[in-house]
């Protein structure tokens, strides 16, 4: 058998991306439009995803029936083709939330007044909608948010942990949107970007009844010694910041589709590796941890497949999805880089040019951290490379600075903006 390492792993990485675009999987999932007169649609999202859904609900929707709304996505995240007719798409900033997302959130909440029973609000919701609908509970400011989800980005937290936070400080997210749209019917589209893919966590579950509390919220600030404004801790300390809990009234009879999902994603990419004549193995869609730690357990794996052809026998390629995270060193600026790159390196580090070994890590949303690539590929030659370039790879690693390794061998993976998002994306090729 001959393979292209490179192009395989990238297309393996095109295939679960495109599974999970919204203009595949979202038509589908619509539900009918009220009878006429008797009721409007309107649509409220926000989401990386936001602009493709916004997109793909609009072309579906019947020319005839009346349909308006408001989805906010991340800058530059806006599918070409042009924006929608009917519905408005506004871009806002990601991961840290600014001006434009906060006004936006104001407008999508107050198109919320005056909905009746007759009416039908559907919600597109994706990651990345936690930071573009950002409202602060009353009593914050936008640089309180600011300042806590910064603080949260760089400490380790899982994004299940983050977002609790984040839902008790905002006045939108936690299930309060939806409770804003009653008594209207509510739809909810979904496309999960978090391990496990519970409702409630993806964007912060600004649809779904929350379970958890205020009290898990300072527990969770505590645990990273995140720095919280005084009103904010205030507000969780006596409760006042608490959310909609399961068995709210006012969420009753809501309805969500899950359209596309990280493990989705996973078995198109297994299943083009399959028609290669590769055997593929998906180990999970919900991996979490150390993005170095994780990439050094991918290695071991790979590495035993390498040498011994167990657990699995090769060629093969091993497939896995889910959030890790990069703790950054407190007082110490971060490198550029992200979850992906991170984990490349880490896994370099540990396989040590092991023959027969290629991977790929990238985000299925096209931005791996804050910079303009979603990933990069190793190759057993790559640290070689990279020391013939005088790089060194372990204080490349312990600075946070994964893309500075990988960007002068060639090897990021630039594809821009995917316009969907189920999470990270990892494969690796044992030959």
């Amino acid at each position: 058998m001959t393979l292209d390492p490179r192009a395989l792993l990238r297309q393996l990485y095109d295939v679960a991306v495109a599974s999970a675009l919204p203009g595949r999987v979202l038509a589908a999932h619509l539900p009918p439009p009220p009878e006429p007169g008797r009721g409007r649609t309107l649509v409220l999202g926000a989401g990386k995803a936001g602009g493709a859904m916004a997109q793909a609900l609009e072309a579906a929707w019947p020319a005839e029936a009346p349909l308006s709304g408001l989805v906010i996505t991340r800058y530059g995240h806006v599918p070409p083709g042009g924006r929608p007719r009917r519905l408005e798409v506004v871009e806002a900033a990601h991961p840290v939330p600014d001006a434009a997302g906060l006004a936006a959130s104001e407008r999508l909440l107050a198109l919320t007044r005056g909905l009746t029973a007759d009416d039908l609000v559907i919600c597109l919701i994706s990651g990345g909608g936690s930071a573009l609908m950002s409202l602060p509970a009353p009593g914050l400011t936008l640089a309180d948010k600011q300042a806590v989800n910064r603080a949260l980005l760089a400490s380790g937290a899982t994004i299940g942990e983050m977002n609790c936070v984040r839902k008790h400080l905002s006045a939108i997210k936690g299930g309060r949107l939806a409770a804003a749209c009653a008594p209207a019917r509510v739809v909810t589209l979904m496309i999960s970007d978090v391990p496990g893919d519970d409702p409630a966590v993806i964007a912060s579950g600004p649809t779904v009844a929350d379970a958890t509390t205020c009290a898990d919220a300072l527990v969770i600030c505590h645990r990273y010694q995140i720095d919280l404004p005084a009103a904010a801790r205030a507000g969780l300390a006596s409760g006042a910041f608490e959310t909609p809990k399961p068995g709210d009234p006012r969420l009753a009879g809501h309805t969500l589709v899950m359209l596309s999902t990280p493990q989705m994603s996973l078995e198109a990419a297994a299943d083009a590796a399959r028609a290669q004549g590769l055997a593929a193995h998906v180990l999970s869609d919900e991996i979490e941890g150390e993005s170095r730690v994780v990439g050094g357990v991918h290695a071991a794996l790979a590495r035993a497949v390498a040498r011994r052809g167990e657990p699995f026998a090769r060629p093969c390629v091993i497939l896995s999805g889910g959030e890790t995270t990069v703790t950054v060193n407190p007082g110490r600026a971060p490198g550029r880089g992200g979850r992906a790159t991170e984990f490349l390196l880490g896994c370099a580090l540990a396989l040590q040019g092991e023959p027969g070994v290629h991977a790929l890590a990238a985000d299925t949303d096209g931005i791996d951290g804050v910079g303009p690539h979603a990933g990069a590929l190793l190759t057993p030659t790559s640290l070689a490379r990279a020391r013939a370039l005088g790089l060194n790879a372990q204080a490349l690693l312990d600075a946070h600075d994964s893309a500075s390794f990988f960007e002068p061998l060639g090897d990021l993976l630039v594809p821009g903006p995917t316009f969907t998002n189920v999470n990270d994306f990892r494969a690796l090729l044992i030959t």
